[in-house]
């Protein structure tokens, strides 16, 4: 079997093999020799974990738009990150009047609900107007001009919220319930931390009851199966992908008020980088399948934490944590080398792909 797999490989696929394989050496010896040194605490490792799964979840959040549209439609909508930005700028000069006021201090909660609700129905407007004016008109034009138009949307986008809102960065109020930390089994967590791990894993937790229990939910996986087929039975695939692209707009937009909870200031750039890391995130859990956009995006985010530290530091690499886009990337690229389909990913038929 073996003999009959290396016989099938192309010298493509071998030069990737061997890349792969040199990484992971790597990425091995260097662990193994940062363990050995000690050099880090028990606590250390412990707060890069904590720290990597606050921003995974902020970057699941955001892979989830990727990979609803990408299951409905087969495309990438490039323009997410600025779907990610356009919410919690716009919340932000609602935080900014509510704290002004006094409101934010008296009522923290309920004023970072409001704030949350503006960012989520932003977004979610910014995501139905691009869908409706971008993407709709070409819906059946050939796979590559649809992915061009995501990438104009995401331009036109940054800089129409460039225009509107400024380009300095712009610093969210401060909480003061939202100071100090605390301990779960001995673990520290920062309370912004907390907030933004608790608050993802519901958001998850509702979106994958929505697609699995409700009728909406049912269509929407119809559609993502045979668009054709699913219109013939009564569905409306327009509705259907609509609500998609509003769900992903939702979920963006509360990701991007955690983000402002976690880094505290927003810009009409701030969605790229993010942007970039959830859509590596949608392809390492399995681009298209919900609850792999949802692992890969933890699982990015802790890798992201707490490889430097691990994988670079053993290896000599000063500085090493000024290298983790580096250590994302790189984990992207095993990833295509040794499951192209992702963590959770299937291979998909000619027709889907």
């Amino acid at each position: 079997m073996l003999m009959t797999r290396l016989r099938r490989m192309s010298g493509t696929d071998v030069v990737m093999f061997i890349v792969g394989t040199v990484i992971t050496i790597a990425i091995v010896y260097g662990s193994l020799v940062t363990l050995a040194s000690g050099k880090y605490s028990l606590d250390q490792w412990e707060n890069l974990v904590v720290y990597g799964l606050t921003q995974g979840s902020i970057y699941a959040l955001i892979a989830l738009g990727y990979t609803l549209v990408y299951g409905i439609l087969r495309m990438i909508n490039f323009a997410h990150s600025e779907v990610f930005m356009a919410g919690p700028f716009t919340a932000f000069f609602v935080a900014r009047a509510l704290n002004a006021s006094g409101f934010l201090a008296a009522q923290p909660l309920l004023g970072m609900a409001i704030v949350a609700l503006v960012a989520m129905g932003t977004s979610m407007g910014i995501a139905l107007l691009v869908e409706r004016i971008a993407y709709r008109p070409l819906r059946n034009a050939p796979r590559l001009v649809p992915l061009i138009t995501a990438i104009g949307a995401s331009l036109v986008l940054q800089n129409v919220f460039r225009g509107l809102y400024g380009s300095g960065l712009e610093r969210y109020p401060d909480l003061a319930v939202l100071s100090g930390e605390f301990s779960v089994l001995g673990v520290r967590f920062l309370k912004t931390q907390a907030v933004v791990i608790v608050a993802a894993v519901l958001l998850m937790a509702a979106l994958y009851a929505f697609v699995q229990l409700t009728k909406t939910g049912k269509a929407m996986r119809a559609v993502s199966e045979d668009k054709d087929a699913a219109a013939l039975m009564g569905i409306d695939v327009d509705r259907i992908i609509a609500t998609t692209f509003a769900v992903g707009g939702a979920l963006a937009g509360a990701a991007g008020v955690l983000y402002a909870l976690i880094f505290g200031q927003v810009q009409f750039y701030m969605g790229f980088v993010p942007g970039i890391k959830a859509f590596t995130a949608a392809v390492l859990g399995g681009i298209g399948n919900v609850p792999g956009a949802m692992v890969g995006g933890l699982f990015l985010g802790v890798f992201e934490s707490v490889g430097p530290s691990l994988f670079l530091d053993g290896l000599g690499i000063p500085a090493p944590a000024q290298l983790k886009d580096v250590i994302s990337f790189t984990l992207l690229v095993l990833i295509l080398i040794f499951r192209p389909s992702g963590i959770l990913g299937e291979r998909l038929s000619t027709k889907k792909a």
